[in-house]
C-alpha cells in the first residue's frame, strides 16, 4: 500500500502471529531482493475499549517507530476493506496513542494525530530546558537552525529557501546523528508557498527520504504555524503527493488528512 507515495508492506497480525523481526523487516523492505517498502506495517487486535485494531510501524532498517501518519491511513482503508471497520468513523490503537479515523470516501481518510508536544523532553531534544521557536545547533562546524516538535515521533523542521535545492540528503542524517536527539528525528525541510500551501521534504529515521512523511508534514504545519508563517489549515505537498493538516488551536488534536491505495497482494515465501 502507500500514502501519497510513502509505501509500506502491510500484514495483518490480527491471528495473533508475533511481529516481524528486524531481520524480516530488513528482507522485506529491501527494494532488490524482497518487496521494497519504507516502512512495515503490522494489523494487530485493538489495544484499547471502543478500538477497532491497533497497528505496528517497523522502518526498513528493521527499527521500531512509535507513528507514521500515512501508514495509519493505509491501515484504516484495510480495516474498511476488510469489513472490521463498519462505519465512517472509528478509532486506531497505534504505539503512539489512540486516534480518531475518518472515511472521507474516495480513497481518502483523516486522522487525529495527538495534540503536538513542543516541550524538549517529550521529543526528545536534550540540553534545552524550555520550549523555542528556534533552536541552534551545531551540525558540522555550522549553526543550523530548526523547530522541533513531537507528533508521537521526534521532528527537526528546517525553513529553506526552496525544497528543490536544500541539503536533505546530508544535512538530514547529520542532525539526526547529533546528540542532542538522544532518539535521533525525523528531519523534515519546509518551504512556505503562502498561507495556506507549503512544500515539504523529510529525512526519515530508519528510512531516509522518503516521497512522503504524514507525521513530518504535520510536524512541519505545526512549527510553522506556531511561529505565524501559516494558517491553522494548509496544505503540505510532499514528491508523492499532498496532505492536509488542520490544528484549530494549540490545545487541540490534530489532524491529517490524505489518500490511501492499494498496489498489490501477495504471499512472502522465506
Amino acid at each position: 500500500m502507500h500514502g501519497a507515495g510513502n509505501d509500506f508492506v502491510v500484514l495483518d497480525l490480527r491471528d495473533g502471529r508475533p511481529p516481524p523481526t528486524a531481520a524480516l523487516c530488513r528482507a522485506l523492505a529491501d527494494r532488490h531482493t524482497g518487496v521494497g517498502c519504507d516502512q512495515i506495517l503490522t494489523v494487530e487486535p485493538p489495544r484499547q475499549a471502543g478500538s477497532v485494531a491497533a497497528y505496528g510501524i517497523w522502518n526498513s532498517d528493521g527499527s521500531p517507530s512509535q507513528q507514521c501518519g500515512n501508514g495509519a491511513r493505509c491501515v484504516a482503508a484495510w480495516l474498511r476493506r476488510d469489513g472490521a471497520a463498519d462505519a465512517v468513523a472509528f478509532r486506531l490503537d497505534s504505539p503512539a496513542g489512540t486516534h480518531a479515523v475518518d472515511d472521507l470516501c474516495g480513497g481518502r481518510f483523516r486522522v487525529a494525530l495527538g495534540v503536538p508536544a513542543f516541550m524538549p523532553a517529550s521529543v526528545p531534544l536534550a540540553g534545552f530546558d524550555a520550549p523555542q521557536d528556534r533552536y541552534v545547533l551545531d551540525v558540522d562546524g555550522a549553526g543550523v537552525e530548526f523547530g522541533a516538535v513531537s507528533m508521537g515521533n521526534p521532528h527537526a523542521v528546517i525553513e529553506v529557501e526552496d525544497v528543490d535545492t536544500a541539503p536533505v540528503r546530508t544535512l538530514g542524517p547529520a542532525l539526526q546523528r547529533r546528540p542532542a536527539f538522544p532518539d535521533s528525528a525525523n528531519v523534515g525541510f519546509a518551504q512556505v508557498l503562502d498561507r495556506t500551501h507549503v512544500r515539504l521534504r523529510v529525512y526519515e529515521r530508519g528510512a531516509g527520504e522518503t516521497r512522503a512523511c504524514g507525521s513530518g508534514a504535520s510536524a512541519a504545519a505545526a512549527v510553522l504555524m506556531r511561529r505565524g508563517r501559516v494558517d491553522r489549515a494548509v496544505e503540505v505537498d510532499l514528491p508523492g503527493g499532498t496532505l492536509r493538516i488542520d490544528w484549530p488551536r494549540d490545545d487541540a488534536e490534530l489532524t491529517m488528512a490524505g489518500p490511501a491505495a492499494f498496489v498489490f497482494e501477495g504471499e512472502w515465501i522465506a
